[in-house]
Parts: C-alpha cells; sequence; structure tokens
C-alpha cells in the first residue's frame, strides 16, 4: 500500500483507508492501542478473541488439568483441603 493523507475532524476523529482496513482485516468495533511522541502517532491492531475461542481456550485447560489431576491421582473431592492447606503456606 502507498501513503495516503488523511484529515482529523474537529472532534479529534480520523479514518483508516478502506484498502489498510481490509489488508488489516479491521471492522467495526476492531480494538487498536495507540501511543505517540512528538509528530508521530502509531496504531496497534489488538487482537481479542471471541466468545467462543475464550470457552474453547478454557475447556482445553480444563482438560489439561483434569489430566494432570488423574495423574497425580488427585480426586475432585481432594480441591477444597489442598486449596486450604496452599492459602496456610501464604
Amino acid at each position: 500500500m502507498g501513503v495516503e493523507t488523511i484529515r482529523m475532524s474537529s472532534k479529534g476523529q480520523i479514518v483508516i483507508p478502506q484498502d489498510l482496513r481490509e489488508e488489516l482485516h479491521a471492522g467495526e468495533g476492531t480494538v487498536f492501542a495507540v501511543t505517540g511522541s512528538r509528530d508521530t502517532v502509531v496504531l496497534k491492531k489488538i487482537n481479542t478473541p471471541t466468545k467462543k475461542e475464550l470457552i474453547n481456550e478454557l475447556g482445553r485447560i480444563a482438560e489439561e488439568g483434569r489430566k494432570r489431576a488423574e495423574k497425580l491421582g488427585i480426586k475432585e473431592s481432594d480441591v477444597p483441603e489442598l486449596v486450604q492447606r496452599a492459602r496456610k503456606q501464604r
């Protein structure tokens, strides 16, 4: 993509050119981190997971924890005592 010029609105808003939005896969609601110094402003697209992705990841973590507990011989009924013991060690 070449260099384009844009103009800031009276409300401080700018429009990211459409071809750049398409290249970044940035649609409405896309979150950006912004930083600046002197005459430079940098926008960084923040990839936020979807609800479905979060649920899938938490499920994967839970399954991994279940397998580790099973391997160590820890039953679900052991968990409250283990938590209480860990809190006392703090």
